[in-house]
């Protein structure tokens, strides 16, 4: 019997019988009484002696009366977690479906395994310490993530009433499971790459179908599904701006029926955490960057109007041919032919957050302007072989767009490339000076702070600004 299948709610009232025969032996009987009138009734029997029944009692009655007796005697470990994990922590909205995946995997492959057949009830400390002695062995995290598991599980078996004492209490992991400092962000610098390969890869990156992905990764250090969720809509186009705000991926709280096909992990969902929506500075070659890939866009909308697959105008700014977002693992043959093709060691995309992080550092920007970039409210960040404490700079905007510019340098001279990044040439009616905004690529409008009006005016006033940043 699942513990889903099992009555939880609390009793309101108790009796408890005399010593009476059970079964060719001596007990009791428990009835327990609930808000809604029902009753059920507990037999606690296989006693020989009247004295030992009688002791067995009065310890029954100081558990009722404390209201710590256990009425569902039976639950196992793996009904419990399995109960506790898909209708306690999954309703919860802020319970996201990574975290989900992550306990599930853990509960399943590492926990049941050891102690799932367990009652509840005879689990005790050993049994913890000697599954986090195995599991610290074999894994890093895993320990860490096992013991929260099983210590929030059991807190809520706990207040269930499911079993007397919390058996997790005091219980800590093995010595050679390194504790996490609070607020720090760690980083092994082997698995991140240098400048040099940095410049290599975004050059090989250009023919590649997930360049867009690799710089908004490498030179704004978003996470994957960060930049699956950016929108045309969240960039300012004036200022040079970037708000985050939605990410792509799984809602938990969704009605499975109304999902559309193939979008489960294309939903729309909330950023990782509060610190995770922000306004960034967008580098001028990313700047460039969205250019080319809005010119795109408006290429396949325009051309994909009919036929049995019409452009659906999302406004993605990475998407597929026909509008479509893009899934979380897209990118991964993608990536694995670009490394291969750079000649630099794999590491994982996430780890390219990890590189734009570790040349920030290198280059002396304030920590605190890093962890605000990455969507940390506050951290303090390690690198294992680049550890020293860098000068605090109060607004590290400029150091950060020469570090841009070190990676890809931008010719000011080129007047005839900026032009080409404009599709036609702007037509400032009256009525438009009015709104103060022009349109100057379809489906992107700028606010129109100088009196220029036409292209070579533009390709000059824009270059001279660049120039004088």
């Amino acid at each position: 019997m699942g513990l889903e299948e099992l009555d939880l709610q609390s009793y309101v009232d108790y009796k408890v019988s005399e010593i009476m025969e059970l079964k060719n032996k001596l007990g009791f009987r428990v009835t327990l009484i609930y808000a809604d009138g029902s009753t059920k009734v507990r037999e606690h029997g296989g006693f020989t002696k009247k004295a030992d029944a009688s002791a067995e009692k009065n310890n029954v009655i100081s558990q009722l009366h404390r209201g710590v007796y256990v009425v569902h005697d039976k639950v196992k470990v793996k009904e419990l977690l399995v109960y506790w994990l898909e209708h306690v922590m999954r309703p919860e909205e802020t319970f996201k479906a990574n975290s989900y995946h992550t306990y599930k995997n853990c509960i399943d492959k590492h926990i049941n395994p050891k102690i799932g057949n367990l009652r509840l009830l005879s689990l005790n400390q050993g049994h913890l310490n000697k599954l986090y002695k195995e599991l610290a062995a074999r894994y890093v995290s895993i320990p860490k993530l096992a013991k929260t598991i099983l210590n929030t599980a059991m807190a809520y078996a706990l207040g269930k009433r499911l079993i007397l004492n919390n058996p997790c209490k005091d219980v800590g992991l093995p010595k050679n499971v390194k504790k996490n400092e609070y607020h720090t962000l760690k980083i092994k610098e082997t698995n991140t790459y240098t400048l040099e390969q940095v410049k290599v890869i975004l050059q090989l990156a250009r023919d590649s179908k997930i360049y867009m992905q690799m710089v908004l990764a490498l030179l704004m250090g978003l996470r994957c599904s960060e930049i699956n969720g950016l929108k045309y809509s969240d960039i300012d186009f004036v200022n040079h701006k970037m708000r985050l705000r939605r990410q792509l991926g799984e809602d938990l709280h969704v009605d499975k029926e109304t999902i559309a096909p193939n979008m489960k992990t294309k939903q729309e969902i909330p950023l990782k955490t509060r610190s995770s929506y922000r306004y960034l500075d967008i580098p001028d070659y990313v700047y460039c960057a969205l250019l080319e890939e809005r010119k795109k866009y408006e290429k396949n909308r325009s051309r994909r109007q009919h036929g049995r697959w019409v452009f659906q105008d999302l406004d993605y700014v990475c998407c597929s041919s026909y509008g479509r977002p893009r899934s979380r693992s897209y990118h991964y043959e993608h990536y694995v032919k670009l490394l291969k093709e750079a000649g630099v060691p794999h590491i994982t995309f996430h780890d390219l957050r990890h590189t734009y992080t570790t040349i920030l550092m290198k280059n002396d920007i304030n920590q605190r302007a890093i962890a605000s970039a990455l969507g940390h409210s506050k951290s303090m960040i390690t690198v294992d072989t680049y550890t020293d404490m860098k000068m605090i700079i109060e607004d590290c905007a400029d150091e950060m767009q020469k570090f841009i510019s070190e990676v890809h340098p931008y010719d000011v001279t080129d007047k005839q490339m900026l032009k080409d990044m404009f599709q036609e040439e702007l037509l400032l009616k009256e009525q438009q000076r009015k709104m103060n905004c022009v349109q100057y690529i379809p489906g992107i409008m700028i606010y129109d702070y100088s009196d220029v009006y036409e292209m070579e005016d533009i390709a000059e006033w824009y270059m001279g600004k660049e120039a004088a940043a």
